[in-house]
C-alpha cells in the first residue's frame, strides 16, 4: 500500500524489504492537483525510456474462446446449479456490460497440456542435519543429478523437482528408490574420504491426472469445487525446471516462482552495498477453456560482490543508525586468507583491536588484529569494524575485510529510504518497456520460447503471444461538494479543489502550531519568524477558503531535538523533547499542526504514537520545506486541509445524488479490514496488527477504526467479532439508533489460497457480531457481502490502441476486466480505478467470497469503482476501494505504536523458551490500549 509503514511485511511498500518488487504498478501516483495522495500508479520510470502502446499497429484479435459465447453459456448454466453459500464461494452471476469497450493484451500465455498422468514423489534426505539450509539441499540435488543412479533409474530427462522435497516424473519410477550422494561444495574438486554421505529417498505419493484440470477449465459442474492445486503445483515445478536449473544459465530463485538473471539487464546500483537485478515471475493460472502462464518482470535487491568490510561501511553510511547485522546476517562469504566459504551468522560487538584470545601458536594472548598481522602478514585496514561470526555451533570470528561476498545473493533485509528511492526508479518501467522485456528476455530466460527440455518431456507447449481480451472503461462518477462550490471537473480520474467547498465543514479551534527543530535546511527561525506567520496564515486561509471555520491559533511551540545518536536509532530522546515541548504550551490544545524539520520516519512515528496513545491530541504533520515554499504552497496547504477537516469530523466530498442512489436505497455500512505483519528486521515474535474501519455517515466519508494486536504473522483477524461490534455500535449511535440493513466488507491482504478461510473463520465472526444486536422481539440479520481485494498479483493489461490507452500506454482509469484471465467459476474482476502516472499500472483483483445482497456484475463493479473516488485524502481516484485503503492506513498507524519492535529493539531476552509471549507482553505495554480517548471515534489514522 501507499508506504505501508516502511518496514512492513508482505513486501508491500517503501522502504522495501529485499524481497523484491514487481514493476511498481502500485507505487505513488503523485499529489492531486488540489493536493492529496495520488492513485499509487508507480515510481519514476527511467528518464531515457518513453512510455507508449505496446506493439502498436500489429493485429490483435480477441481469443476465440472469449467471442464464441461459450463463457456466457457457462455462466447462464450456473443458475441451475445448487450452491451451499455457507461453505462455497459464489458463482459468477454474469459479465458486466457497462462502459466503453476496449481491447487489451494481458501478460498471460496459453499453455497446452496433454491428458495424461504425472507422477508425484516425495523426496526425503538423510541424515537431516544440515539440510535445513536451502543452499546445501540444492547442492545435494545437483550432485544427485550427476550420479549414475540418477540416469539408470530413469530420472535423467524424465523428472522435474523443486530442489527441496517434491519431484514429479513423466513416467513411473522404480520403487523403492534411493540415490546416494557424497557431498562436496562447488569450489571443491571432488569428494574426500571425510565427505558426508546423504541418501535421497524418493517415494511415490500419487498419480496426478491432468484431465481433471482440463475438465475444470471447461467448467464442468462436477469440478466446481475440485482441488486443482496439486496439478497446478506440479505444472509450476515443471515450468520452473529450466530457469531453476543448477547448470550454466540458470537463474537465482527468490521466494516462489521468481527467477533473477544477471543476463536479463545490467544491475542498477542501489548504494549501501546493494544492487537491483531484473528477473521474471511465472505461474500457471486456470482460465475459461484455457490454461495460462502469467509472466511478469520483477526487481529485487542483491548484494554487490566484493569485500564485506567495504560493503558494511558503505551500508553504514547509507543507513544511519542501522545495525551491521541487518546487512551482513545470512550472507555467504569466502575467507580470503584460507579460501573456505561460510555464511555470516551474526555481527558481534567485538572488534579486531579489542578482542583478545589465547593463541598457543603465538605463545600468548593476542588481539585478532595482531594475530592476522603475525600469522598471515595481513595488516587490517579497519581494526575498529566489528568481527563477524561465520561459525556453526562454535563461534568462528573473522574481520570482515578478509571476507569476500559471493555473487548471486539476494538481500533479504529492509532497504534504507535512499535505497528504496533508487529501487522504485529501477523497478518502474513503462508498460511498453515491460511488455517488450517479457516477450524477449522473459520468454527466453524462462525457456518458454525455445521449448525447454522439461517441457518437452511432459508434452507441454507454451504459446509465445500474449492473450488478447476485452475490457471496458467505466463511466467517471460525478462528485458532490459543499454549497457555493463550482463545478467539479474530473480529468484522468483527478480534479482540482479550486472554487470547491468541503461537503461538511469542521471547526478548527484551540489549535497550536508545533515546530520541530532538527537541523533541517528549511526550518523556520523561531516562533517570531515572519515567514512562519505568513505560512500559518496561508494555511488557515486555505482552510477557510474550503469552508472551514478557523479560529486564530493560540500558540507557536518549538522543540529543539536531541541529535541522532548511534545507540538511539529510533530517536527516543527526541520524542521526549517533543513531549516536553507540547506540554510547555500549558492548556491542552484540541489540535496540533506539526511542522517537521525533515522526513525522519522515527520522528513522525514517535509523534503519532505520543499524541494518539498518550496525549489524546489530533495532529497533522507538514514538512517545513513544502509548506513554506511559495511554488506549490496553496496545493500543499489544500492537501493538509483535507486531512484536518476529515480528522475533525467533517466530510470533504461525496458522490453525487445519482451515483449515491444505490447506497441510499437502504441503510448500508461499508467496511474495510486489513492485517499488517512484522517485516524483515523486526524482533522475532512481534505481533501483527488488525484493523477494521467502517462508515458511519450518509455521505460515506467518516470511517472510524478499531485496531488490535494479534498473533505474529497471522492473516485472519483473531478478535474480529468484538471489533465489528464496535463499528456497529458507532453506526447505530450516529444514525438515530438504527443499524445497517446491508454490510459490505472489502477485505484486503488475503491471498487466493485463503479465500475459503475467510468464509470459514471471519464470516462466522461477523455473524456473531450481528447476534449481539438481537432483541427479545427481533433478530438482527443484515445482508452481508464480502469482497477480497488482491494487489499482490502479477496481472498487467496493455491496451492495443489509443482508444483504451493513456499517454504513457497504460489503460485509462476506470478499466474493468472480467473475462479472459478471471476465474472459471467464481465472481471476480480486475479494476483499475486510478490513473497510473508512472511505471506500469497494476489493477486490483476483487473476488466475491460471500454475497447475500445478490450483486449483479455491473452493480458491484460500478459501486467499487465509484467508492474509489471517495478517499478523503486525495482529489483523485485511488487504486483500492476506499474502505480497504482506510483499513490499510489504520494498520500503518498501529505500527507507530510498536515502532521499536519493528526496528529490532526489545528488552526481552530472546533466548528464553517463552520469548514470543514476552515480546507480545512488551508490545501490549507499548500499545497502551491504542487510541482510547476523544480521538477513538474519529479518523485519527489519516
Amino acid at each position: 500500500m501507499a508506504n505501508r509503514g516502511g518496514d512492513r511485511g508482505r513486501g508491500r511498500g517503501a522502504p522495501f524489504s529485499g524481497r523484491g518488487v514487481g514493476d511498481r504498478g502500485r507505487g505513488f501516483g503523485g499529489p492531486g492537483r488540489g493536493g492529496g495522495r495520488g492513485g499509487r500508479g508507480g515510481g519514476a520510470a527511467h528518464s531515457s525510456e518513453r512510455g507508449g502502446i505496446f506493439s502498436p499497429g500489429t493485429t490483435a484479435n480477441i481469443d476465440a474462446r472469449l467471442v464464441d459465447g461459450s463463457d456466457t453459456a457457462l455462466v447462464n448454466s450456473f443458475r441451475s446449479w445448487n450452491l451451499n453459500s455457507a461453505t462455497e464461494l459464489p458463482l459468477r452471476p454474469g459479465f458486466g456490460s457497462i462502459g466503453t469497450e476496449v481491447k487489451l493484451r494481458a501478460n498471460f500465455f496459453p499453455v497446452k497440456i496433454p491428458r495424461r498422468a504425472i507422477y508425484e514423489y516425495d523426496v526425503s534426505i538423510a541424515p537431516t542435519a544440515g539440510t535445513s539450509n536451502r543452499r546445501v539441499k540444492r547442492r545435494i540435488f545437483q550432485l544427485a543429478e550427476k550420479t549414475p543412479e540418477w540416469a539408470s533409474n530413469g530420472l535423467q530427462g524424465n523428472v522435474a523437482h523443486d530442489h527441496a522435497s517434491k519431484l514429479v516424473a513423466a513416467s513411473v519410477l522404480p520403487q523403492p528408490l534411493m540415490i546416494r550422494v557424497l557431498f562436496f561444495d562447488e569450489d571443491e574438486s571432488g569428494p574426500t574420504k571425510n565427505s558426508k554421505e546423504y541418501v535421497l529417498s524418493i517415494n511415490f505419493v500419487q498419480n496426478i491426472d491432468t484431465s481433471h484440470l482440463l475438465n475444470y477449465l471447461a467448467g464442468q459442474e462436477g469440478y466446481r469445487g475440485y482441488d486443482i492445486l496439486p496439478i497446478i503445483s506440479a505444472l509450476n515445478i515443471i515450468l520452473a525446471a529450466h530457469p531453476n536449473r543448477t547448470t550454466a544459465g540458470g537463474g537465482v530463485l527468490v521466494g516462489r516462482n521468481r527467477f533473477f538473471f544477471a543476463s536479463a539487464a545490467p544491475p542498477v546500483s542501489l548504494g549501501g552495498g546493494l544492487e537491483a537485478l531484473r528477473g521474471f515471475y511465472s505461474s500457471i493460472r486456470p482460465t475459461h477453456q484455457q490454461l495460462m502462464v502469467n509472466v511478469n518482470v520483477c526487481t529485487t535487491a542483491f548484494y554487490v560482490p566484493g569485500n564485506l568490510a567495504d560493503a558494511m561501511k558503505t551500508f553504514g553510511r547509507a543507513s544511519y543508525g542501522a545495525r551491521f547485522t541487518a546487512f551482513a546476517k545470512g550472507v555467504r562469504v569466502k575467507a580470503t586468507h584460507l579460501g573456505y566459504k561460510k555464511t555470516v551468522k551474526s555481527v558481534t560487538n567485538l572488534t579486531p583491536s579489542q578482542h583478545r584470545f589465547d593463541c598457543a601458536e603465538l605463545k600468548g594472548v593476542v588481539s585478532v588484529e595482531s594475530y592476522f598481522l603475525k600469522k598471515y602478514n595481513i595488516r587490517l585496514r579497519y581494526p575498529e569494524l566489528p568481527l563477524v561470526d561465520v561459525g556453526g555451533t562454535k563461534a568462528n570470528l573473522l574481520p570482515p575485510e578478509v571476507c569476500e561476498i559471493l555473487p548471486n545473493q539476494p538481500f533479504r533485509g529492509k532497504l534504507s529510504d535512499e535505497c528504496t528511492s533508487v529501487m522504485i526508479t529501477a523497478a518502474a518501467k513503462w508498460p511498453n518497456i515491460n511488455a517488450q522485456t517479457i516477450m524477449s528476455a522473459g520468454l527466453k530466460e524462462l525457456g518458454f520460447r525455445t521449448g525447454a527440455p522439461a517441457l518437452t518431456s511432459f508434452g507441454i507447449n507454451i504459446g509465445t503471444e500474449m492473450t488478447v481480451l476485452p475490457g471496458r472503461i467505466l463511466p467517471t462518477p460525478s462528485l458532490s461538494y459543499g454549497a457555493g462550490s463550482g463545478p467539479v471537473e474530473i480529468d484522468k480520474a483527478s480534479w482540482n479543489l479550486k472554487r470547491l467547498k468541503f461537503l461538511r465543514c469542521s471547526r478548527l479551534t484551540n489549535w497550536v502550531v508545533f515546530c520541530v527543530v532538527d537541523n533541517g535546511r528549511d526550518e523556520f527561525n523561531g516562533p517570531n519568524d515572519p515567514e512562519l506567520k505568513r505560512t500559518v496564515d496561508t494555511f488557515a486561509q486555505t482552510c477557510r477558503s474550503s469552508g472551514m471555520a478557523v479560529d486564530p491559533h493560540s500558540a507557536v511551540l518549538y522543540a529543539k531535538l536531541t541529535p541522532k545518536e548511534q545507540d538511539d536509532s529510533v530517536r527516543s530522546k527526541a520524542i521526549d523533547d517533543i513531549r516536553t515541548g507540547i506540554k510547555a504550551g500549558g492548556k491542552k490544545p484540541s489540535f496540533v499542526l506539526v511542522i517537521l524539520s525533515n522526513g525522519d520516519k522515527h520522528i513522525y512515528s514517535g509523534i503519532k504514537y505520543l499524541c494518539d496513545s498518550w496525549l489524546d491530541i489530533p495532529t497533522v504533520c507538514a514538512h517545513a520545506g513544502k509548506i513554506r515554499q511559495e511554488k506549490g504552497q496553496l496545493a500543499y496547504c489544500a492537501n493538509v486541509a483535507l486531512k484536518v477537516n476529515i480528522k475533525l469530523g467533517g466530510a470533504n466530498h461525496s458522490l453525487d445524488k445519482h451515483s449515491m442512489s444505490w447506497l441510499h436505497k437502504t441503510p448500508t455500512m461499508l467496511v474495510g479490514i486489513d492485517v499488517t505483519h512484522p517485516g524483515p528486521g523486526s524482533v522475532k515474535g512481534t505481533p501483527s496488527i488488525a484493523a477494521v474501519c467502517a462508515s458511519v455517515d450518509i455521505d460515506f466519508s467518516q470511517y472510524p477504526a478499531s485496531m488490535q494486536l494479534q498473533e505474529s504473522k497471522k492473516e485472519m483477524v483473531t478478535n474480529l467479532a468484538p471489533m465489528m461490534v464496535e463499528r456497529l455500535e458507532l453506526f447505530k449511535k450516529r444514525n438515530r439508533n438504527k443499524l445497517p440493513d446491508r454490510v459490505i466488507v472489502y477485505r484486503d491482504g488475503v491471498s487466493e489460497g485463503q479465500l475459503l478461510t475467510v468464509v470459514a473463520e471471519e464470516m462466522p465472526a461477523m455473524h456473531a457480531a450481528f447476534r449481539k444486536f438481537h432483541t427479545a422481539t427481533q433478530k438482527y440479520m443484515p445482508k452481508l457481502t464480502i469482497i477480497v481485494c488482491g494487489k499482490r498479483h502479477h496481472t498487467r493489461f496493455y491496451p492495443t490502441d489509443e482508444k483504451g490507452a493513456d499517454q504513457n500506454g497504460n489503460p485509462k482509469p476506470g478499466l474493468v476486466v472480467d473475462k479472459g484471465v478471471s476465474s472459471v467459476f467464481g465472481f471476480d474482476f480486475f479494476l483499475q480505478a486510478h490513473a497510473g502516472l508512472k511505471g506500469t499500472t497494476r489493477p486490483t483483483h476483487y473476488y466475491v467470497v460471500h454475497d447475500e445482497i445478490g450483486f449483479k456484475a455491473d452493480e458491484l463493479q460500478t459501486l467499487t469503482h465509484q467508492i474509489s473516488y471517495l478517499y478523503a485524502r486525495a482529489t483523485k481516484a485511488v487504486s483500492l476501494a476506499s474502505p480497504a485503503y482506510y483499513a490499510d492506513m489504520a494498520c500503518e498507524r498501529g505500527r507507530c505504536y510498536i515502532h521499536k519492535l519493528l526496528h529490532n529493539i526489545t528488552n526481552v531476552n530472546l533466548n528464553m523458551v517463552n520469548a514470543d509471549q514476552e515480546v507480545m507482553k512488551e508490545a501490549e505495554q507499548m500499545w497502551h490500549n491504542g487510541v482510547s480517548g476523544q480521538m477513538k471515534d474519529t479518523m485519527f489514522y489519516l
